[in-house]
């Protein structure tokens, strides 16, 4: 008999949430729909769901016999050998032989494999999860080794959107994505409570109340599994995703292959023999909202009277019978580079211009926080520690084993040390560590001069746009950001540091304006949240963007005020850009003086836009 501490909270027990549910079993059935993305405020019980559909799937059968499928989690920390595996260290240094020890993603093969906080985790590791969960298998190559093995598995990840956005290239490749609130029903909440604490008091006890729905629904995904490879995807229902897909905008080709395969799982679910219009539907609703996000600011979600109006539009596409005669002449030469430009076809996707004359420019040099840190994972400034590519072996080991290198730093010594043959022979002055580098997020802290001397309706909407843009730039960075603004007798703290660009915007949005130009408050209110900061995360390095036309008002006092307030916060070691919003015939140039105290970068523009501040703060040519 299980112990308590083993037995599962079930799966049916759980209330609500039918459409986080459904959309796991979609997957069970059909792997290859790419995951699921779960969204929602802590205490949802998303946590508890996934955990409890891994006793769900059918036993896996291994040479050994047959077992249960396995929920393997991934911890946010995890390096790319501890998910992909790597060499087997301990065979080369016993036998001198090359093999391969697995890793996370082999242990998941037929299970779930669960990623809590997945936007946390590194962007190149959520790569090759996606990759994997998208193919079912995976491809190693390096360290002299070629494997790859199969990884067929329920991809699922959770997270809590007011701690970081994911990027919406990786929003596109999980496949499914569900919203998921605590309900605000009194009854709902009150059942949601009783079944925990009964589940608390009596595991077993509850697990057995519910075991014959949890055998229902296991049931259910054998059933649908076996039938699915039989369920008709017709052409019309074909042209209708196709409709539907081109009807809301999306991207490439995934989202309809994506809908196509759901809506398929979906029929085999329900047991029937054919995809209809239904199932097209529950599958839009589960895999286009998060295509639909191209930008941080843009709100989440399908509008339902938007996808009524899609599929009235698809319904009447579906019906059209296509083009019957032969097209004349010899068919186009493939594209070499794919349909895009290159590999994995589907429309081109628009975007900025690359260009070498008054436009953007490719190749400017990010904005970046000097040096090498070691903070949090993300996409600004150089950093080194356990995430990242392998540089080069070091003698420093704290960042993971360098095989290779080691091996290298052995090898010279083997005949003096006496080897003959079979094991290789090592010192402790033969480890080598990984030396890594890859790149960051930083604390971003915006100080924005809200003052009279900026509150021109035209300048101070370019400046607000700069900063949203900056924003923006900052949520694609995987920075952190805080905004402050100057207005009146004071600064103040608008924003505390936050990864949520939701909130960040909702903030923006009530800024007022007027009065004076408290700076030398703004630059010891930015003292403060970095000195705050850097108390509860040292590693992650802070970068100060400040606009502002320089006009400390009331006199000299003030500015003299402001340059030892800017002082103060250079002592404090934290990167700083000071953005010159000064306009006008006569400039006084006292925001590059402030650049100066600050020993930070002075960006001046000859005209103030959003785009021209939003842009030359990201980059410096």
């Amino acid at each position: 008999m299980p112990r308590d501490d083993d037995i599962g909270f079930p799966f049916t027990a759980v209330v609500g949430q039918d459409r986080l549910r459904l959309s796991l079993a979609l997957c069970a059935v059909h792997p290859g729909i790419g995951g699921v993305l779960v969204r929602g405020e802590k205490g949802t019980a998303k946590s508890t769901v996934v955990r409890a559909l891994a006793a769900l799937l059918p036993p896996v059968t291994t040479a050994a016999g047959a077992r249960r499928a396995r929920l393997v989690e991934l911890p946010v920390g995890a390096t790319e050998d501890r998910v992909i595996g790597s060499l087997d260290l301990g065979k080369v240094l016993r036998d001198g032989e090359q093999a391969f020890a697995p890793g996370l993603l082999a242990a998941a093969h037929h299970g779930v494999l669960y990623v809590d906080e997945v936007n946390l985790l590194h962007d190149h590791l959520v790569d090759v999860l996606l990759d994997a969960a998208a193919m079912g298998r995976v491809y190693i190559e390096r360290d002299g080794v070629s494997h790859t093995h199969p990884a067929r598995f329920v991809l699922v990840g959770t997270m809590n959107p007011e701690e970081g956005e994911l990027r919406p290239q990786l929003l596109d490749r999980f496949g499914l994505a569900v919203d998921v609130t605590a309900s605000r029903d009194v009854d709902v909440r009150m059942e949601v409570v009783r079944r925990r604490l009964d589940f608390e008091r009596d595991p077993a006890g509850f697990a057995e109340r519910y075991e014959a729905q949890d055998r229902a629904v296991a049931d259910r995904i054998v059933d649908a599994r076996g039938r699915l490879d039989s369920v008709v995807l017709d052409d019309v229902e074909l042209r209708r995703i196709a409709a539907l897909c081109a009807a809301f905008d999306v991207d490439g080709m995934r989202a309809d292959l994506v809908v196509a395969r759901t809506a398929t799982a979906h029929a085999a679910w329900r047991g029937a023999e054919a995809v209809q219009e239904q199932d097209v539907r529950i599958a839009a609703e589960l895999a286009l909202p998060h295509r639909r996000r191209r930008d941080p600011f843009d709100e989440p979600g399908l509008d339902p009277g938007q996808l009524d109006e899609a599929m009235e539009q698809a319904a009447t596409e579906a019906q059209r019978r296509p083009e019957t005669e032969e097209p004349s002449g010899p068919p186009p030469e493939p594209d070499p580079d794919g349909p895009e430009g290159g590999p994995g076809g589907g429309a081109p996707t628009s975007g900025p211009s690359r260009t070498n004359g008054t436009g953007p420019v490719g190749s400017t040099k990010l904005l970046q926080v000097p040096g090498v840190g070691e903070g949090a994972p993300g996409r600004r400034s150089r950093a080194q520690g356990r995430h990242g590519r392998v540089v080069r072996p070091t003698t420093e080991t704290g960042t993971g084993l360098h095989l290779v290198g080691t091996l290298f730093a052995a090898a010279v010594h083997q005949q003096v040390r006496g080897r003959t043959a079979g094991r290789i022979l090592l010192e402790p002055v033969d480890l080598r560590g990984a030396h890594r580098e890859g790149r960051e997020g930083n604390l971003v802290v915006f100080v924005v001069d809200a003052s009279g001397s900026m509150a021109a309706r035209d300048r101070l909407a370019a400046v607000t746009g700069a900063v949203v843009s900056l924003l923006r730039d900052a949520y694609q960075r995987r920075d952190k950001v805080c905004v402050i603004t100057l207005r009146g007798s004071e600064a103040t703290l608008v924003l505390p540091p936050t990864s949520s660009v939701d909130i960040a915007v909702r903030r923006l949005g009530s800024l007022r304006t007027g009065g004076k130009t408290p700076l030398a408050q703004g630059f010891l209110k930015a003292r403060e949240v970095v000195l705050r900061e850097r108390a509860r995360d040292p590693r992650r390095r802070p970068l100060v963007v400040t606009l502002t036309d320089g006009k400390a008002t009331g006199g000299i006092e003030p500015v003299r005020r402001a340059k030892i307030a800017a002082g103060l916060l250079a002592r404090e070691g934290a990167a700083s850009v000071v953005v010159d919003c000064e306009q006008g015939m006569v400039r006084l140039g006292l925001a590059a003086d402030l650049a100066r105290e600050l020993g930070g970068t002075y960006l001046r523009l000859a005209e103030l836009s959003a785009d021209a501040v939003a842009g030359v703060v990201r980059s410096v040519a």
